[in-house]
């Protein structure tokens, strides 16, 4: 999910610089990878005049940009060109209604609250199936159910959709008013031809597109090869993209970097490390090189779901051992990135700012004071209560170097303090869907039960949406207890208070982060450490090339990609 290995700290502007050793080389055949290799005997094919290969760091998937486990720039960038949305983001990341595929979409009742949306007739999967209501009756149902998903709090107020003129008018019923709704319907999947894929809903875009229905296709992925190739799609109804084929290639630093110099790559999109930007930077004039955020957090999530971490003294000294400029040179080393000093609004998103956040460097004593006020002991083996040590499990998701090396290094920080702890690395899937899966009190317990989580955080949609999904409580039955909604396994009466009161327009947001944002730091269960973000290289003789809206990235702009002819 995550690119490879990440990156440090140095300054570029007011930008954090942080950074990854990015992935390796290959001897697979022709066309081969831009490894260094590769680049410095020049043996691919140079692209055609109406093709543009990009340079990433990695084509690995999953690719449900739905999915927790499946964030990453390759996921992002594919679903901005191959996926329909009804809104996309605006220059400054505000919802604007994508009329490609939308002739309207408007609120048209008050009770019950109803959106309704008109799609345009021509709009359709690459097979040649309508995009239609049963496309955002999928959604629904997935992102309302599912666990380890994006921004699902939006999806678990619809109570009802329906449809008239062959599904191409649908009509959202909410159980309370939610301003939000612009958020809603982003990456639509085709329901035709996934509602009985076999694995359900954890198979879904595992490995590659059935359809799409953006301005390009899938011709083929090749994760040993690492190469993903789009075409322009030729039954897509609007504009046509100037680009016959967009290739994705995965290459390492210098590979990459050189290919960028010979124009076997036009552009990249990737998260060097402090000697990768080296390499991009000694490219000179004939490149220009703009610094991307990408729509996640690297967090620590606190988990108040065992014996010793329900308690907040526990959690609050846990943070008061933590190095989090240690943190983020272990999970960076000097590459793009933006630090992250607050709990619901990511760096890059409008109206953010720095919100009290816990000092960076460790505070061993106020650490003691708290556990010794919990009720520990030190002794030589570490802290005790009792006969019971306090030792917690880290969890941090395989194949995301970035995040087990944090999780490695927050490992030391504890021992330092005495803190004994053991470090597992599930895969992503598990960790998200299972591990980590929001459960009633009165379920069985997970396999493993995971105190600290080093993980990435979803950045970007609607930010009430996204602090009800990531802090929110669960729905209130009759006889049951409440319980937490969210992956950190967190629920607060008072802080649901305001989340209720916020998603329904209540409560303006920043009144809500008033609120809310002393409230979450104080209970300890989220330590915000940076934004990632990738630099974006472009060769000078390719035009249209952007970095894109907040959260949407540079393929937002891939229709209007050209190279010069001749």
């Amino acid at each position: 999910m995550w690119l490879a290995r990440r990156r440090g700290a140095a300054r570029l502007g007011a930008v954090l610089v942080v950074a990854v050793a990015v992935g390796g080389c290959t001897n697979a055949p022709p066309p081969p990878l831009v490894t260094t290799e590769v680049a410095r005997t020049q043996t691919s094919k140079l692209p055609t005049p109406n093709e543009a290969v990009v340079g990433v760091d990695s084509v690995a998937g999953g690719y449900n940009p739905h999915k927790l486990s499946d964030q990453s720039t390759i996921t992002n960038a594919l679903a901005q060109v191959l996926l329909p949305s009804v809104f996309r983001p605006g220059p400054d990341g505000t919802p604007v209604l994508d009329r490609t595929l939308m002739a309207s979409a408007e609120v048209t009742s008050a009770e019950p609250y109803t959106v309704t949306y008109r799609l345009r007739p021509e709009a359709a999967w690459s097979d040649s199936a309508p995009i239609a209501a049963e496309d955002f009756v999928y959604l629904w149902e997935q992102l309302r159910e599912e666990p380890g998903v994006i921004d699902s709090a939006g999806y678990r107020l619809i109570s009802n959709i329906s449809a008239s003129d062959a599904g191409r008018v649908v009509e959202v019923t909410f159980a309370k008013p939610y301003p939000g709704w612009r958020g809603l319907f982003a990456n639509l999947l085709p329901a035709h031809l996934l509602k009985d894929i076999p694995g359900g809903w954890a198979n879904v875009l595992r490995e590659n597109f059935p359809v799409t229905a953006g301005p390009f296709s899938v011709k083929g992925i090749d994760r040993d090869r690492g190469e993903v190739v789009l075409e322009r799609n030729d039954r897509y109804w609007s504009t046509p993209v100037p680009l016959d084929r967009v290739i994705l290639r995965r290459g390492d630093a210098d590979g990459i970097a050189s290919a960028l110099r010979s124009g076997h790559d036009q552009l990249a999109l990737s998260a060097p490390d402090a000697d990768g930007l080296t390499a991009m930077t000694n490219l000179g004039l004939t490149v220009t090189t703009t610094t991307v955020p990408r729509p996640a957090v690297a967090t620590v999530l606190l988990r108040p779901v065992g014996a010793a971490m329900a308690d907040q003294r526990i959690r609050s000294a846990v943070v008061a051992l933590t190095d989090r400029e240690a943190l983020v040179k272990a999970g960076t080393g000097g590459g793009p990135g933006l630090p992250a000093n607050a709990q619901v609004l990511a760096p890059s998103a409008r109206g953010y700012t720095s919100t009290a956040a816990p000092p960076t460097k460790p505070d061993p004593a106020l650490a003691q004071s708290l556990l010794t006020q919990a009720g520990y002991t030190r002794v030589n083996e570490g802290w005790m209560l009792g006969a019971t040590p306090l030792n917690l499990v880290i969890a941090a998701p395989a194949g995301r170097s970035a995040y087990i090396d944090m999780a490695r290094e927050l490992q030391r920080q504890l021992s330092a303090g005495g803190v004994q702890s053991r470090l597992i690395t599930p895969e992503a899937d598990l960790l998200f869907t299972d591990l980590l899966a929001p459960r009633p009190a009165t379920a069985t317990a997970p396999a493993e039960q995971v105190d600290l989580v080093v993980a990435p955080q979803p950045a970007g949609g609607d930010p009430v949406t996204a602090l009800a999904t990531r802090f929110g409580c669960g729905p209130v039955t009759a006889g049951t207890p409440v319980a937490a909604a969210n992956p950190t396994g967190f629920c607060d009466q008072t802080v649901q208070d305001t989340i209720d009161k916020a998603i329904t327009g209540g409560v303006a947001l920043p009144e809500a982060l008033g609120l809310v944002e002393p409230a979450l730091w104080s209970r300890a269960v989220a330590l915000p450490l940076y934004q990632e973000a990738d630099a974006l290289v472009v060769r000078r003789e390719m035009s249209g090339v952007a970095a894109g809206p907040p959260g949407a990235g540079p393929f937002a702009t891939a229709p209007q990609w050209q190279r010069p002819q001749g």
